[in-house]
């Protein structure tokens, strides 16, 4: 989506925004927030809620680690697929109208997710949030856009990057609370009134806007990319669960995916009106920025997966304590984002990111040395120290990602920055929550050959599956504990490991390929400043 900069003014001395809307452009920026508010809150509410939903009916739908892989996946994909064309209708019919239609999608998807009576009534249910979320996140930026005048803009974004940081940070504050109290569905249905609120203040407050020579709509460009990247993170996730990737099943499955990725990038290159431009890659420092994002989000989704198992299955915390345990990840972020371009200013952005980068590494590799009795102050400079790892890469490398390309395509870099970090939270789940169930599957396996063959079976997919089982054959069950916790540490530590060799990898690439010293700041004052909030 091309988000709308002013042009030049020729008489200086008239808004180019009308009065009223002016007057209440700060009230319209809280509706924004509170519409992006859900989108993000909904994704960090469930990472504490995922050990609940997989727990065996009535207290959750017993689900299997495969499914809970989907749960999240279906969302992320179909929210990545989306992204671009929800903002190119947004631009052609109104953005008032997407964002008015996007939270209706939305909330109806909530309510329908909080009563779902099985895994796959769940997952065909956040695929629907997700296609009101796709609508939602670029209006609300484009909206913001118009009813702020270019010198207030940097500010009033700064404000509505904020929000993101605060949904991540309340997030899983807020699950917690809801599971303590309700049952699994209560944090799906916490978006139903939110939605109504966002939808009344918005006919009420905020103004319709449209780009009066919008782009086209890519339609088969979306079709190509969902599909390739659904048959890919499915052979994934199924490989896996088998704890064998070379089931024919599965190896077909992920070179489908290959073939058809490749398919849309071929249509993407020969299209005159492309969802995602392939030229921006042919620009080595954007390449690798992007690159970069989406080895931090692959790494991070990985992380925040198994650590929910962790610190609830294996140590025994509440989804409230364990969500109060992953404060330090967010106030990292919301301490060092903002400051992170001082460190830039003074030893440069290669530097900078390629140091976060290995913190980021160190971090995970923590992981793969964490017991049953770690001291739990161990994991919360773990989890600060990655929130500042993520901090000084992402700033850094949104101004990158600016600055890489004319500034009439700062809404497509912004839109590409948001479907990459989406691609790769999504490949993280899908791989290292594999890696995962493959490790935990072999580590428990010759613990089970006293069960039944159909609870044997059942009882190797994850480490709730094994106590779901454990616990209905009681005092029998006990001695099934101590080994699924030990299998399930065995195979985090594996997890981390890996998790640890991508984020090298992300080093690797920033160092080769980043700028040193940031580039002289630009003439325009507070462009800069724009550039590096609005990914």
């Amino acid at each position: 989506m091309e988000l709308p900069y002013p042009r030049a003014m020729t008489t200086p001395a008239v808004p180019r925004i009308p009065e009223a809307v002016h007057r209440r452009r700060w009230a319209i920026l809280g509706v924004l927030m509170l519409s992006l508010l859900i989108v993000v809150l909904d994704n960090s509410i469930l990472n504490v809620a995922i050990k609940t939903i997989s727990t065996p009916a009535p207290t959750g739908l017993g689900a299997t680690q495969s499914e809970l892989e989907w749960a999240i996946n279906s969302y992320t994909l179909v929210f990545a697929g989306l992204l671009f064309s929800a903002g190119l209708l947004g631009d052609r019919v109104g953005r008032k109208k997407v964002l008015l239609g996007g939270l209706v999608v939305f909330g109806i998807g909530s309510a329908l997710a909080a009563e779902s009576g099985s895994p796959a009534q769940l997952i065909a249910f956040r695929a629907l949030m997700a296609v009101g979320a796709a609508f939602v996140m670029p209006a609300t930026l484009a909206v913001l856009m118009n009813v702020f005048e270019r010198e207030e803009q940097p500010k009033a974004i700064g404000v509505w990057a904020g929000g993101v940081g605060i949904a991540i940070a309340i997030g899983p504050i807020t699950g917690g609370l809801l599971l303590d109290h309700f049952w699994w569905g209560s944090v799906f249905l916490v978006n139903v009134p939110i939605v109504l609120l966002a939808l009344a203040l918005m006919i009420w407050l905020v103004p319709d806007s449209r780009d009066p020579s919008p782009g086209r709509t890519d339609p088969v460009g979306v079709v190509l990319s969902v599909v390739g990247l659904v048959l890919l993170v499915y052979g994934i996730i199924k490989g896996g669960e088998l704890a064998d990737f070379t089931d024919p099943a599965v190896l077909s499955s992920i070179v489908a995916g290959l073939v058809v990725l490749t398919a849309f990038v071929v249509f993407e290159k020969r299209s005159d009106h492309p969802s995602i431009d392939i030229t921006y890659f042919k620009n080595k420092v954007f390449s690798a920025a992007m690159a970069v994002i989406t080895l931090v989000f692959f790494a991070l989704m990985g992380v925040t997966f198994f650590s929910v198992f962790y610190t609830q299955s294996v140590r025994g915390y509440s989804p409230l304590q364990t969500g109060l345990l992953m404060l330090p990840l967010a106030a990292a972020q919301m301490i060092f984002a903002p400051r992170a371009r001082l460190v830039v200013d003074r030893i440069g952005i290669r530097a900078t990111t390629t140091i976060a980068m290995l913190v980021l590494a160190a971090s995970l590799l923590a992981f793969a040395a964490f017991d049953a009795d770690t001291p739990i102050w161990i994991l919360e400079v773990v989890f600060f120290a990655m929130g500042a790892g993520m901090a000084h890469v992402m700033t850094p490398t949104s101004v990158v990602i600016m600055q890489a390309l004319p500034r009439e395509k700062a809404g497509s870099a912004s839109a590409l920055s948001n479907t990459f970090r989406q691609v790769g939270g999504a490949l993280g789940i899908a791989v290292l929550g594999s890696v995962l169930s493959a490790a935990y599957r072999n580590g428990i396996e010759d613990k089970l050959g006293a069960l039944p063959a159909g609870l044997r079976d059942t009882a190797g997919e994850s480490i709730e599956a094994t106590l779901g089982v454990a616990a209905k054959l009681g005092d029998q069950g006990k001695t099934l504990v101590t080994p699924a916790n030990d299998a399930f540490l065995h195979a985090m530590h594996v997890t981390a490991a890996g998790g640890a060799v991508v984020a090298l990898a992300g080093a690797v690439v920033v160092a080769l390929f980043l700028p040193g010293k940031p580039k002289a700041v630009r003439k325009e004052a507070g462009e800069e400043e724009l550039a590096s909030v609005e990914s």
